[in-house]
């Protein structure tokens, strides 16, 4: 979806806008007619730019709708490389969450916009397929950010442990926010019951890490 800052040379604005526009383009026609309804040269025709430049800024189809992937990933790194010294790495997510949905974070936002976007996987198993698998490598990203602001192995089963529970809260929590969305259509009520598991899921991780310096 949209959008990440602009970098300051020429070059780089340029391919960043080129990269923007086919994946602009790419959403509204996924969310207009279905994913799997869509093909690569409609896309490129709808963006104006030749087919092998659609797969020149993304090797898959499905890429195209998650393109804010990489800019997640690096916000769950940042989480624990900011943090204070004295906040607990499961508290600097808890904290995470409530920052992101305190700036309307286009990944949490619980909208006619974002109910579009969340129909639009369900109705595509390959979506969906891609989804989980993201879930999957998030989870990856965080274990190896975990183990290495405690100074441990980045296989440390502390820091899957707390990874996968940490991933599961969120991923419920998200669901749920938008099932009460789409139900009432009201975005605070959608918010609230987002923050309410996460604070309950942090609950539950401290006292699964209870002992180890994730907690």
């Amino acid at each position: 979806m949209r959008h990440m800052s602009m970098p300051s040379d020429r070059r780089s604005r340029k391919r960043l806008a080129t990269r923007q526009g086919i994946s602009d383009a790419a959403t509204r026609l996924f969310i207009e007619r279905g994913f799997d309804h869509v093909t690569v040269d409609e896309i490129a025709a709808a963006a104006d730019v030749g087919r092998m430049t659609v797969f020149n800024y993304f090797p898959r189809k499905e890429d195209m709708f998650f393109d804010r992937d990489e800019e997640g990933r690096d916000l769950l790194c940042e989480a624990l490389r900011r943090r204070d010294s004295r906040v607990a790495p499961i508290e600097a997510y808890r904290l995470l969450a409530h920052r992101l949905v305190a700036e309307q974070s286009p990944y949490l936002s619980f909208s006619a916009e974002g109910q579009s976007y969340v129909e639009t996987v369900e109705a595509s198993e390959t979506l969906k397929a891609r989804a989980r698998a993201i879930r999957d490598e998030l989870a990856q990203v965080v274990t190896v950010a975990l183990s290495q602001c405690a100074g441990r192995d980045p296989t440390d089963p502390d820091a899957r442990l707390a990874a996968d529970l940490l991933l599961a809260t969120w991923t419920v929590a998200f669901i749920q926010a938008h099932r009460i969305f789409r139900r009432t259509r009201d975005a605070a009520q959608a918010k609230a019951a987002f923050l309410a598991i996460v604070d309950k899921g942090a609950m539950g991780l401290n006292a699964a890490m209870a002992g180890t310096p994730y907690a």
